[in-house]
């Protein structure tokens, strides 16, 4: 091989350590990479033009900024309140046929987080009975059409850099059907291994909420009793900070000084309450940002604010946000809000500033589950016109009377221009951390192919695998990027992995779409990690799952989801 071919290696095999490594931040180990390519001139103007404009990709692009829309509607809100009844096999049912149906053509994390706030209210069942099966439900729901996961448009991308086609609508439907019906099957049988935690009142919402007595309060030299502190409704002061001393229980005839810090539990729908009080001041008061607007988010693992404290990662000015409130389902918090470290997981209430919504750091540290302004959600026409245009966008797409690029395209105009969603919006939410994955692992592709190396690797193949069955290869395909989409990202997984699958079926000299599926699938497949994909991270503080709890339902489910991928692709991609 020459030199090209040996640096074209050693740059593949560092950005799979980086990314182990970094599990984190995959954006930033594709941007060094991009840097080295370009450097290296292992790739021309024209490839690098060519990957980043990738009609995959762009489709995807658009697909995403379209189901923003989505998001401000209230049709999973509706649909969702008629889940949950008396009998638990009927609710987990009913869950789990609308996760797996909305997930097929909506964003997963949206529906995820639509669907939580019932099942963590409902008086019926423990939300730790049900918040796993959703999870894994929409990880099934969107292996099931192209448009489901955000993986399948990206194996589509380089499916068509590769054939200069794309896969069909409905080309996933087959062997995701059997996934939905089989890993139903088994996950159903698995459920009465999830734990039954019970769940009160105060739990439920348990927001852990911060509040100050100032110079001057009417509170300081009364009791918490004489004060009305104890008749609050759905929150309850279970903490007085004092001089660095914790008052805990607080007894009615505690007197109140100037300088506690009192500590709340409960509903955060009721935190107004305290702003009634004279001389109360919370986190966000300051700044006037609690007259604004609440908005609740969850930490993402690879937020910059994990093992942090407020105080020291200066939250403020970094996000023009103040935290409210703070909630770690499971687990009960202490002292001052400002002197907590925060987790993944960590459900956290804002109170935003104007700025907050122009911030492109927001997505990367946060995902958003009540983010939408009251004033922004869509209604009457708004809302009928956004939900209608998508079915028929779709629909049309699915049909094959007109491209999927095309309608989201057309789509995304309609909406821009009848007000449903704004530029501005559109520019916040561009998800620029997929397209530079995978544009750059486009580059990474045509880097392979230029310096031999995708020859070189065929060639191999012939000569030392051609006696062997494609199905054997076919089978390590699925578990090395399975294994590397437990470990690292199912996005940055099926990059990597993508060309190597190319270049076992052009080694064995049999069709690639074979290859090409079973890539796409195996990067959806995460059950065992909660890290692995971001509904399980959003379910597992939750749920008050352990990772046993994860172990012990994603195994079967692992295993029975990559014997299904395995057995059946061949059946309906024969080599």
């Amino acid at each position: 091989m020459a030199l090209d071919a040996y640096l074209t290696l050693l740059l593949f095999v560092a950005t799979v350590a980086g990314l182990i490594r970094f599990q984190t931040r995959p954006a930033a180990v594709f941007g060094g990479l991009l840097l080295c390519l370009v450097a290296m001139g292992l790739v021309d103007r024209q490839q690098i033009l060519t990957g980043m404009a990738n009609s995959g990709l762009v489709t995807l692009i658009l697909l995403m900024l379209c189901s923003l829309v989505l998001e401000k509607t209230r049709i999973l809100r509706l649909i969702a309140k008629k889940v949950i009844v008396t009998s638990y096999r009927s609710s987990w049912l009913r869950l789990f046929g609308l996760t797996t149906l909305c997930s097929a053509f909506l964003n997963n994390t949206a529906v995820v987080a639509t669907l939580m706030a019932p099942i963590r209210t409902n008086p019926h069942h423990n939300a730790s009975r049900l918040l796993l099966p959703l999870s894994y439900a929409a990880i099934l729901g969107g292996t099931v059409t192209l448009i489901g996961t955000s993986t399948n448009l990206i194996v589509n991308s380089f499916y068509i850099n590769e054939t200069g086609k794309s896969l069909p609508f409905f080309s996933f439907a087959a062997v995701g059907l059997l996934l939905v019906l089989g890993c139903g099957v088994v996950l159903a049988l698995c459920s009465r291994m999830l734990p039954d935690w019970q769940s009160n009142d105060l739990n439920l919402k348990g927001y852990f909420i911060d509040a100050k007595i100032t110079q001057g309060s009417t509170l300081a030299g009364k009791s918490v009793e004489a004060n009305g502190l104890r008749h609050l409704q759905s929150l309850f002061l279970v903490e007085v900070v004092r001089g660095g001393r914790l008052l805990s229980p607080v007894v009615p005839t505690e007197i109140l000084q100037p300088g506690d810090r009192l500590v709340f539990a409960g509903d955060i729908n009721k935190v107004m309450q305290l702003h009634h009080f004279h001389g109360l001041e919370l986190f966000a008061d300051k700044d006037g940002l609690l007259q604004r607007e609440l908005t609740e988010v969850v930490v993402r693992q690879e937020s910059i604010v994990v093992g942090r404290t407020l105080k020291s990662v200066g939250f403020r000015a970094l996000f023009d946000a103040a935290v409210v409130a703070i909630r770690r389902d499971g687990q009960n918090l202490s002292g001052k809000l400002g002197d907590v470290t925060l987790a993944a997981g960590d459900f956290l209430v804002l109170a935003v500033g104007e700025d907050y919504r122009q911030r492109h750091n927001i997505s990367k540290n946060f995902i958003s589950l009540s983010g939408v302004e009251p004033e922004q959600q869509l209604r009457g026409c708004s809302e009928w016109l956004a939900v209608g245009s998508f079915m028929v966008a779709v629909t049309l797409a699915a049909v094959g009377v007109m491209d999927l690029l095309q309608s989201m395209l057309l789509l995304l105009g309609l909406y821009i221009f009848s007000g449903c969603i704004t530029v501005n919006e559109l520019l916040r939410r561009f998800p620029l951390d997929i397209w530079l994955i995978v544009s750059v692992a486009i580059l990474l592709s045509f880097a392979l192919m230029n310096s031999g190396v995708t020859e070189w690797f065929a060639q191999q193949v012939r000569q030392h695998a051609s006696g062997l069955q494609p199905f054997y290869l076919l089978l390590v395909t699925y578990v090395a990027t399975w294994l590397l989409t437990e470990v690292v990202t199912n996005n940055a997984a099926a990059a990597l992995m993508f060309p190597l699958g190319i270049g076992l079926a052009k080694g064995l000299q049999v069709d690639i779409l074979p290859f090409v599926m079973v890539v796409a699938f195996a990067a959806s497949g995460s059950f065992v990690s909660p890290f692995g994909y971001q509904t399980n991270l959003m379910v597992y503080n939750a749920g008050k799952y352990r990772l046993s709890d994860f172990f012990k339902l994603g195994v079967p489910m692992a295993l029975t989801y990559g014997a299904i991928v395995v057995v059946m692709v061949p059946v309906f991609f024969p080599f």
